[in-house]
């Protein structure tokens, strides 16, 4: 008999992070391959076309001949445009030197946690929460502990509730502003607060930004911004969302002085750099795309207000409006149904695929999340055929 093969505490970890959150819209996937009429509000993917001048630009960057290793910190161009646009944001300097460029800010924010946080150390965490996030703790071997939103009052946080939870083993703080799945905003002043809080106990603060383009009523707030002093504050950001290049995968962090050095070997000895060409498309889209982004971010607005008309006027569920972001989270308790039930119930019956508010947390359980990555007269049909499966189970549970 052969001895069995053993696999490492990271994968072990990893293996045990298989989430139900993905089963519908897998199927819906495997549904739409096999020819059915399937509507996908699933995916934070933007459904907008990266601009043609970025396409421009990196043909010349290959043209040029910019296809060999690059800084393991990323393209100084580069870096200096993300101070730019990070200056832009939150009104206070920022150093190209505090940069460090990743592929995308999934691993941007992997590498910092890498380098703060050794297995069992605790992290605090607001929930729901992004769910790519839970790939990362268990890679990390840390120890998560996660603090309720208030879902009554549009996923709002409690900085009371976050102080609380901190113990003498809480190593970092990681809050999402704006929010994944919510579109939630913390304010200035509970980003002060919570960064003076940390940092009188040694603990760092990690803000994850992606969203910060993105935004409707409100300008975003940085926690740059709000930070009165910058020593234990990181920046995650990336460009996937607010410039449509998911797939181009260019993010980065911005960090104090005395972490770079470990972000840049982190990066240094698992990626060996980025694709200088991609940087140089990323640098040119930061100058040059800022009427793109503005385009993008009102058609997302006008998304989220029809969603939000057409929940309003359909029986049973219901939304508060978000205030950032890419996503509508609906609450389908008064179906009779929990968000992950009334999902797979609607894949089967309307061949709409939605994402199940369990997998971002308990609190979100009788909810699901709608993607505004879909044009408007998707959207009409997909709350078309919701509101004939809502009418018809209904009818049946009386």
């Amino acid at each position: 008999m052969k001895a069995r093969l053993g696999l490492s505490d990271v994968a072990e970890r990893l293996g045990s992070v298989v989430s139900d959150v993905w089963k519908i819209p897998y199927s819906a996937a495997r549904l739409q391959q096999q020819g059915f009429d399937v509507i996908r509000l699933c995916v934070g993917d933007p459904d907008f076309d990266t601009p043609h001048a970025v396409h421009s630009a990196v043909t010349e960057s290959l043209r040029q001949g910019r296809t060999h290793y690059s800084s393991a910190q990323g393209e100084p161009e580069l870096r200096k445009a993300i101070a730019e646009s990070e200056f832009m944001t939150s009104g206070q300097p920022c150093d190209p030197d505090n940069i460090v460029v990743f592929p995308g800010g999934t691993n941007a924010l992997y590498g910092v946690m890498s380098c703060l946080l050794n297995a069992g150390d605790e992290l605090i965490v607001p929930d729901p929460m992004y769910i790519g996030y839970c790939g990362i703790f268990a890679s990390v071997g840390c120890r998560v502990t996660r603090v309720p939103l208030k879902v009554s009052d549009n996923f709002s946080i409690d900085i009371d509730d976050i102080e609380a939870a901190i113990s003498d083993k809480t190593r970092a703080v990681l809050v999402n502003t704006p929010g994944n799945p919510a579109g939630n905003m913390v304010t200035s002043a509970q980003l002060a607060r919570l960064a003076e809080f940390c940092l009188e106990r040694g603990i760092w603060l990690i803000s994850d930004e992606v969203y910060s383009m993105i935004t409707f009523e409100k300008q975003h707030i940085s926690l740059h911004a709000a930070a009165k002093a910058p020593d234990n504050v990181i920046i995650v950001n990336s460009m996937s969302k607010s410039h449509a290049m998911s797939g181009w995968r260019m993010g980065w962090a911005v960090a104090p002085p005395g972490l770079v050095p470990s972000l840049v070997s982190f990066s240094d000895s698992t990626l060996f750099g980025c694709a200088p060409f991609v940087q140089d498309a990323a640098a040119f889209a930061l100058r040059n795309n800022k009427d793109n982004v503005a385009d993008m971010q009102e058609e997302y607005r006008r998304r989220r207000d029809y969603v939000v008309s057409r929940v309003s006027v359909t029986d049973n569920i219901r939304c508060y409006p978000p205030a950032a972001g890419m996503f509508v989270m609906v609450d389908v308790s008064a179906t009779g149904l929990d968000g992950n039930q009334f999902g797979q119930a609607l894949l089967e019956e309307q061949k709409i695929s939605i994402v199940p508010g369990g997998g971002f947390g308990a609190s979100t359980s009788d909810f699901v999340r709608v993607t505004l990555a879909q044009p408007i007269e998707v959207l009409s049909e997909a709350f078309d055929r919701i509101e004939t499966f809502i009418d018809r189970r209904c009818k049946n549970a009386t």
